[in-house]
This record gives C-alpha cells, sequence and structure tokens, in this order.
C-alpha cells in the first residue's frame, strides 16, 4: 500500500467552482496499471489524468486520461488542466512570461502554451495533434429530435445539418435555432442507445450561435453517455473539432477564425473556451483550444 499526491483544478474557469473538474496525479509511476481505472472511478470526474515521464524526444510529460469508464486518446480539458497543475505546482517553471510544452498522449504530441503572471499560470492554450476529420452521415433531424427530446422546429436548415467530427475524439454536431433550445433538451438514453449507441460519432455537441455572456459567440452542452459522462461541463476535444464543423460553413477561406463557447451552464458550472482555426485556401491547418484553470484542492489516495 503506498501514497499518491494528487491535485484537482477546475479547468475552462478562472473561478473556483465552475467549469470542469480534474483530478491529476503529477507523478503516477508507481500507481498499478489495473488501478488506474478504479481511481477514475473513484473520483468519479469526467476525466482524471495520470502524468509520467516522456517516453518522446519532443515530449514534457506522457499523460494518460481515464473518464469513469473507459481511456481516452484525446480530451481537451485534462490537457489544459494537467498542463495548468504542472506549471501551478512548480513542476513546469519558465523565466518568461510563457511556456511552451508537448503532452505525449496517445492521439499523438499535444503542444500546450502555458500564459505565466508573476510565474503563475493564467491560460493554456493547446493545438491539435489531429486536425478535425469528417465523419460518415449522421442520422436524421427527426431521430436526433426524439433523442434530445426537441421538436425539428428547434433545427436549423440546411446547410446546418448535424454532422460528426472528430480530432481525436468523435463527435455528433447538432446546431439548433437558439439556446433556449439547448436548454430545453433532454437526453433519452433509451432512444440514444437505438439511434447513435455504436455510430461513428455517438457522442453529442448541441449548440446554438446566440451565447449568454458579452463576447461569446456560442452556447453547448455535451452529452457522452458513452463514455460514463452523462453531460461535460467544458470538453476541449469536441469544440476543437467543432472548429472543422464551422470553418466547413463560413465564408472566408484564409486567415485564422475564433469562436468562444459558452458550456455548462445549465449544470451550474459556467465554463468558457477559446477556440481559433486557421485556414489555407478554405482547409483547416491548424486548430487551438484554450482557457484558465484554477486549482481547488490537493491531497493523497491510499493505492494498493
Amino acid at each position: 500500500m503506498a501514497r499518491y499526491r494528487y491535485y484537482t483544478a477546475d479547468v475552462f474557469t478562472d473561478t473556483p467552482f465552475g467549469g470542469n473538474q480534474l483530478a491529476v496525479f503529477p507523478d503516477a509511476r508507481n500507481i498499478p496499471e489495473r488501478r488506474l481505472q478504479d481511481v477514475a472511478r473513484e473520483f468519479n470526474f469526467s476525466e482524471t489524468t495520470f502524468v509520467y515521464p516522456a517516453e518522446t524526444q519532443e515530449g514534457t510529460r506522457r499523460v494518460r486520461i481515464f473518464t469513469p469508464g473507459a481511456e481516452l486518446p484525446f480530451a481537451g480539458h485534462p490537457t489544459i488542466g494537467t498542463a495548468h497543475v504542472l506549471a501551478a505546482i512548480g513542476e513546469l517553471v519558465s523565466s518568461t512570461s510563457e511556456l511552451r510544452i508537448v503532452l505525449d498522449e496517445p492521439v499523438g504530441p499535444v503542444p500546450v502554451t502555458i500564459t505565466l503572471r508573476e510565474g503563475r499560470p493564467v491560460f493554456a492554450q493547446l493545438s491539435v495533434a489531429k486536425l478535425p476529420e469528417l465523419g460518415p452521415p449522421a442520422p436524421g433531424r427527426e431521430a436526433l429530435a426524439h433523442v434530445l427530446g426537441l421538436e425539428l422546429d428547434d433545427f436549423l436548415p440546411d446547410p446546418w445539418i448535424p454532422q460528426g467530427y472528430s480530432c481525436g475524439l468523435p463527435f455528433l454536431f447538432v446546431p439548433v435555432r437558439n439556446r433556449a433550445a439547448v436548454a430545453r433538451a433532454q437526453l433519452r438514453l433509451d432512444a440514444w442507445e437505438r439511434t447513435l449507441k455504436g455510430t461513428w460519432a455517438s457522442e453529442i455537441h448541441l449548440f446554438a450561435r446566440d451565447a449568454e455572456r458579452p463576447g461569446s459567440d456560442l452556447r453547448a452542452r455535451v452529452f457522452v453517455p458513452g463514455l460514463s459522462v452523462p453531460e461535460d461541463p467544458a470538453t476541449g476535444s469536441a469544440n476543437a473539432a467543432l472548429a472543422g464543423y464551422l470553418a466547413a460553413r463560413d465564408t472566408r477561406r484564409d486567415g485564422t477564425l475564433r469562436w468562444r463557447v459558452e458550456q455548462g451552464f445549465e449544470m451550474g458550472r459556467p465554463s468558457i473556451l477559446d477556440v481559433e482555426a486557421d485556414l489555407r485556401d478554405g482547409m483547416v491547418t491548424a486548430v487551438r483550444v484554450g482557457g484558465s484553470s484554477v486549482l481547488v484542492c490537493d491531497g493523497t489516495m491510499e493505492i494498493a
């Protein structure tokens, strides 16, 4: 039996008790492999991360990410939050106002830029290892209306069709008319199992283009029942892939597109995610997702 230090952070917020909760074990080298999933289930946060020495020349650390039900190849809020924690506890330091690191994840190397103020992290931005990939055709609006407890009139007309994209973890993007429809949505698990379970993009990112706060562009909710997360307060991997969906519907062909996404408000955990996509000749060449994080607590866990 040994004790292992952990930290918790709220990610994509600058206020404690907002954003998305994350548990981080900054040195997981001796935690038994068979216990990693148990530990994630014990915290029951959307994700828990385990940090190891890097195994690649360019890597700063290797990170494994677990939901209560499965290990993930990539996820945004754990990447951002882990980088923040490592900088906040002094595992990663810089003499300047910027710290650039690379986190090795199963999807590949994920660069992260951490902004520091008086040596403390205040913002972190990841660059995706995998550019947005368009998935196969999605179920129709009528079937998705039943899954989400919405009416057909809540959905937008073409070209705003439901469509799947992935930056390492596939999501089905479902645009609706307004944030009132976003708020009314109620995931019907039985209908989800009949319609989406086992499909290429079974996890749902529901969004509208009328945000609540000044400076925000989109209001979103993300349902991840396939990974034992009924609803997620802030989802970096989903909003990274959202950049592919939105860029495909933008008339601009070059430059950098930017969106600020509100998520988690309906759960009482307001989260703000800043998303960027670089375009060249109408093609997405890079995607970045960033936000603030705050440390909440630390402790030790006894693991045998």
